[in-house]
């Protein structure tokens, strides 16, 4: 068994060995993962956080030894929404988004093996569980990012992995999909039980859980939908304030903190 490491900004994750294959999700600088097969133009990988199965292009794969990803620490992120790390090697920049993964981070030092980088932006432990006050401020950090199917940054991201990467830099661990966070926490009966920081979950007409967002105060959610937005919300679902209708058709409340 081998492993590997996202040493760059964003690298896409395919749902099958090719280009052309959907984005299912992406890894962030830092990020590890399992190499399940290599076909040489391209490697199929379980990532280390979720557990999540896709193809990455062998290009975009940096190679760790089995003892580097048993003891290499990645509880520190970034918590800028745009930074740069630097190599001290080669005394060059790769740009980070927040959540990237300060792997054995020391002083400002990141380092892994023959890896080695300098990061003097603000950081953060995802270890220590915040407030429901902080997560819904790192929430507002991708008001207007867009919609991206796969995406988990800034610069591109979807719903679940906007719900997935705000709870995760807040200290709470959330699977990858919509359909697998919903499985976590406690359900709510009613729309009035509901406080800032559960997760709604909305389902299409077959029943399928499709979308999830964040609830906010004054009955509303921010939710990424063509990008990261503030909708109304109720015992419907979400009132789209630009199209007047209903967009989403709630299932179910959970309260996850």
């Amino acid at each position: 068994m081998s492993f590997g490491i996202c040493t760059l900004s964003i690298v896409p994750c395919r749902k099958e060995a090719s280009s052309t294959s959907e984005m299912v999700t992406q890894l962030l600088f830092g990020e590890t993962y399992t190499v399940v097969e290599d076909k040489e133009d391209w490697i199929q990988i379980t990532t280390s956080y979720d557990n999540y199965p896709c193809w990455i292009s062998a290009k975009q794969h940096t190679s760790i030894s089995a003892s580097d990803f048993k003891n290499i620490d990645q509880n520190t992120l970034s918590s800028e929404l745009v930074q740069v790390i630097n190599n001290t090697d080669t005394n060059s920049v790769t740009p980070l988004t927040i959540g990237a993964t300060l792997f054995n981070f020391k002083n400002t030092n990141v380092s892994i093996s023959n890896l080695s980088f300098a990061f003097e932006g603000n950081t953060i432990n995802c270890t220590q569980k915040r407030s429901i006050k902080d997560v819904i401020e790192t929430a507002y950090l991708f008001l207007n990012a867009p919609y991206l199917w796969g995406g988990r940054s800034p610069f591109g991201i979807d719903c679940s992995g906007f719900t997935q990467l705000v709870y995760k830099l807040n200290g709470y661990k959330l699977p990858r999909d919509a359909s697998q966070q919903v499985e976590l926490g406690s359900p709510l009966s009613f729309v009035e039980e509901a406080v800032p920081g559960d997760l709604a979950f909305f389902d299409n007409e077959a029943g399928n859980i499709v979308h999830v967002g964040i609830i906010l105060d004054n009955q509303q959610i921010i939710h990424a939908s063509g990008s990261v937005r503030v909708d109304k919300f109720d015992h419907y679902g979400i009132f789209h304030t630009g199209t007047k209708k209903y967009s989403h058709m709630l299932r179910v409340i959970k309260k996850i903190i």
